[in-house]
């Protein structure tokens, strides 16, 4: 069988003109000539490379599609009616209200989170820029942590310069200002680095001007992140790509484009030959230069690479004493990858999740230190984090859950556009037509604020709301499991419902699972 469908996708906006195409090529079983080309081949032959990405670009999101053998809808989770560990064996108080969803992650500097979630990285694509305070404010809320993505400051039309180094950037302040406005001593903001980032000297601005505490390194820019070359609005990108020879160019029509295409101000951004490039030595002290600018948390952030380059992520993390390494494994989403990769590159989350898994324990065997880990790539409700949580515990402590976090500041900010056009879909004007209504957490959320919550975006009032559900469905599913607090959740929790599922992650078979002690229990 093919996992995957090659050559059509509502994601580049191609489809084939028959019912049975070619289930390898994805070529029409019978190509007539004639056809207009709808299928990505006929597109590509007028629209080119602009039909790699998924668009429209900067507007939207794009999650793989792509089938594996193996994904975390293979395993189920286990219940029990006996034991409730982490609480009082009475029944009337070992229910699930009960159940903490509360979380510490890190070395030295401990974050507390809510709920075991954080953000995937919202860097400078317009669909993060316009949908940030709802983001901000929600995750602050909520108490999870928020990441900055990559060369915000690089895109900041009004930031200033002093000696290549960057002294104002009024969005990244926006973006930090509105999360601290929120924050409730839960959760966090990261701010991610990469080579571009390093360049500008953002972390070290961040820190000294604006009370960053927080550095999320990246490793391996222009894997998942290559779409981001096409369109993304800087004028030194824009340079680049016309020196590489590309014809779909960001905003060509943009006056300070053509200014700087005449004028060819901008250095070229010569370690681009390095992008992708780890060296150990480099890392330790990349790790040590943050922590001595004043970092109190450093992370890392990884992806779906072979798995040597995750041994050398988790080895390079326990010698840098890194806080926290974050694993993005294959399958997830984007709103920057071509497309193809994002269906055909890299190892799929749950296949990754188990090597970590593996390696962790290995580590922590040799007497060496393991930082706390998070995997993403791909998940969006509470059963799936239950599942990530309990197959990689004890060393997996957090879930990043990148388009799933993003949709609810989308819903919330267009339903006050909606409210003030007076152009509420039905579905939810049935709820009713103001906040107040709509938002089943809306009272909830006036107790808390009182009148500030006027000031409150109607995204963050949408995040918090999907991050509460989140959380009720979560301690449902864990008081089920009679485990009434994160930490007690492991491996056990879990049985695979096939044996491929069982050899890929170590879970027992549904049909082997807790047989021996079941056949004491019978025959005794």
């Amino acid at each position: 069988m093919n996992y995957g469908r090659p050559n059509a996708s509502s994601a580049t906006g191609t489809r084939n003109r028959v019912n049975d195409p070619a289930p390898y090529s994805g070529i029409c079983s019978v190509c007539l000539d004639g056809c207009p080309g709808p299928c990505e081949i006929g597109k590509s032959s007028y629209r080119g490379r602009e039909v790699i990405y998924p668009g429209p670009f900067g507007k939207v999101t794009a999650g793989a599609t792509k089938e594996y053998p193996v994904d975390y809808s293979h395993l189920n989770i286990q219940g029990t009616c006996v034991g409730a560990v982490g609480m009082d064996a009475d029944p009337d108080k070992a229910v699930f209200p009960a159940v903490s969803t509360d979380v510490e992650i890190g070395n030295k500097h401990k974050i507390k989170l809510s709920l075991p979630v954080f953000t995937g990285a919202l860097g400078s694509t317009d669909i993060a820029k316009d949908n940030w305070e709802g983001l901000a404010a929600g995750a602050a809320i909520s108490g999870i942590i928020v990441v900055i993505g990559e060369n915000v400051v690089g895109m900041d039309p009004k930031a200033e310069f002093k000696n290549g180094k960057v002294v104002k950037s009024p969005e990244l302040e926006r973006r930090v200002k509105w999360f601290k406005d929120w924050y409730n001593g839960y959760g966090n903001i990261f701010l991610q680095q990469n080579v571009e980032d390093t360049r500008l000297g953002s972390a070290e601005y961040a820190i000294e001007k604006l009370g960053v505490e927080c550095i999320e390194l990246k490793w391996g820019q222009g894997a998942k992140d290559i779409g981001g070359e096409v369109k993304l609005r800087t004028i030194e990108r824009a340079l680049e790509l016309k020196r590489r020879g590309y014809v779909v160019l960001p905003d060509p029509e943009d006056p300070v484009v053509q200014e700087a295409f005449k004028q060819e101000e901008f250095k070229e951004f010569e370690r681009h030959s390095r992008l992708g490039m780890v060296d150990y030595d480099d890392f330790i002290k990349t790790v040590k230069h943050y922590r001595d600018a004043g970092a109190k948390f450093v992370s890392l952030k990884t992806g779906a690479y072979r798995i040597t380059d995750l041994a050398r992520a988790l080895r390079y993390a326990s010698d840098a004493g890194i806080d926290l390494v974050t694993i993005d494994g294959a399958g997830g989403g984007t709103g920057m990858s071509p497309w193809r990769m994002m269906n055909e590159w890299g190892i799929p989350t749950i296949y990754l999740q188990s090597i970590a898994y593996k390696f962790a324990a290995q580590l922590k065997a040799k007497g060496k230190y393991v930082p706390d880990l998070a995997i993403a790539g791909g998940f969006s409700l509470e059963d799936h984090i239950f599942k990530a949580l309990a197959l990689g515990a004890p060393y997996f402590k957090a879930v990043c859950m990148g388009r799933a976090l993003m949709i609810p500041a989308f819903v919330g900010k267009n339903i006050k556009k909606w409210i003030e056009e007076d152009k509420l879909p039905i579905e939810i004007k049935k709820y009713g037509d103001v906040p107040e209504r709509i938002f089943i957490t809306y009272e909830q959320l006036k107790a808390r604020f009182g009148k500030r919550i006027e000031e409150l975006p109607t995204g963050a009032i949408a995040m918090y709301t999907f991050c509460d559900r989140l959380k009720l469905g979560l301690q449902q599913l864990m008081a089920g499991a009679r485990k009434f607090a994160i930490k007690y959740l492991d491996r056990s929790d879990l049985v695979a419902l096939t044996r491929e599922a069982s050899e890929v992650t170590g879970i027992p078979y549904v049909m082997e699972a807790d047989m021996e002690e079941a056949e004491k229990i019978l025959l005794k």
